[in-house]
């Protein structure tokens, strides 16, 4: 009846077979018989004849998580034996099942007998090893692709509630009769900005997960010309959380290579990151510097400061950094946005005074006469 490919004790016990089950008890169980439960005494082993045996592992009050299927020739049960304490998990009898059992003083004597018989056990338990090894990594890892699923559609929802709010501000007023032309028409732009930086945070969402090393098409662009119709917008979403957006000094007139769309999402990132700190009010200021070949941008808040313990994970995917909404995905997709235009960024912040953001952008070269 033991023609099972797994009869590893079987096949080490040999022609020796009836003598050695001569010492043990036949015990015949019906199809969901409990053998063993977790917390019984480790009073013996088990080698199954015929039929199968599932061992489960209790993980919650009410559920139970397979561990291994016991088929014949195979054994069970020597776990609590060999190291003499309660047994961790029950065994149960899947369908009609004979075991021959061996009483823990027996199983001992035999063990100093035949070496042999405990090299086995060995190679069995370490074989039962790497398979739940390799079942458990398997279940973390699609445990984490999924909470990496759920920390995405976190962080869209939370970054599409603003300009969701804009929209539906905007629709209001755009759709009142008391509203004037002047007014829809303000409504109406409103309206397709917020559509148009929606889609293109998905876009950037995509992109983040895109292999590193792409580059993105860049266009000589008059960064004034860019921040006129971009402030404007970072203005009024920053008012509506009692916040005011300055700048102290007008924009340098340098052209920079940007990709206008994904600029616009560093920015509105930062702001939004500003002013987030600031729950009670506060000055964001836009300052800008031409050092060298390049255009600095430092946004700088006045908010309650970075603490020291969360300084060096400002960059990195996924970290929240305490807050109750988001997953800290935001700051790593300004720094892929810095570094794909050739620049980079750094945050520097005295704590209980504000902090400040900046990032770089190479000068487009001068065309020469």
């Amino acid at each position: 009846a033991m023609t099972h490919s797994g009869q590893r004790l079987v096949n080490v016990i040999g022609e020796e077979w009836e003598a050695f089950a001569a010492q043990g008890e036949t015990r015949t169980y019906a199809a969901g018989a409990v053998i063993f439960s977790a917390g019984d005494p480790g009073d013996g082993l088990y080698i199954v004849q015929t039929g199968r045996v599932r061992i489960c592992a209790k993980v919650a009050e009410s559920e139970s998580r397979l561990l291994a299927t016991v088929e014949p020739g195979e054994s069970f049960g020597e776990m609590s034996v060999l190291d003499t304490a309660p047994r961790s998990a029950s065994a149960t009898a899947e369908v009609e099942t004979t075991a021959l059992f061996l009483p823990l003083a027996v199983f001992l004597r035999l063990l100093e007998q035949r070496p042999q018989l405990a090299l086995s056990l060995l190679r069995e338990l370490s074989g039962r090893m790497r398979a739940l090894n390799q079942k458990y990594s398997e279940e973390i890892l699609q445990a984490e692709r999924l909470a990496a699923i759920g920390r995405f559609a976190r962080g869209i929802v939370h970054d599409f509630k603003n300009p969701l709010a804009v929209i539906s501000l905007a629709g209001e007023l755009g759709c009142s009769e008391s509203t004037s032309e002047k007014l829809r028409k303000i409504a109406q732009s409103r309206i397709e900005q917020q559509i148009k930086r929606m889609t293109g945070m998905l876009h950037e969402l995509i992109a983040f997960t895109q292999p590193s090393g792409l580059h993105p098409k860049l266009e000589p662009t008059r960064f004034t010309d860019f921040l006129r119709l971009l402030t404007p917008e970072l203005a009024h979403e920053a008012a509506g959380r009692n916040v005011t957006l300055v700048l102290p000094s007008a924009p340098p007139e340098v052209t920079v290579n940007i990709m206008p769309q994904r600029l616009e999402r560093l920015f509105y990132n930062l702001v939004n990151n500003a002013v987030a700190e600031m729950s009670n009010g506060g000055t964001i200021l836009l300052r800008f510097a031409v050092t060298g070949e390049e255009l600095q941008v430092h946004v700088e808040d006045t908010g309650k400061g970075i603490a020291p313990e969360i300084a060096s994970t400002l960059f990195q995917p996924f970290v929240s950094h305490g807050k109750q909404n988001g997953t800290g995905l935001g700051l790593s997709i300004c720094k892929k946005i810095a570094e794909d235009h050739g620049g980079r960024i750094w945050a520097e912040s005295t704590p209980g005074r504000g902090s400040t953001f900046s990032f770089t952008l190479p000068l487009a070269a001068q065309a020469t006469a």
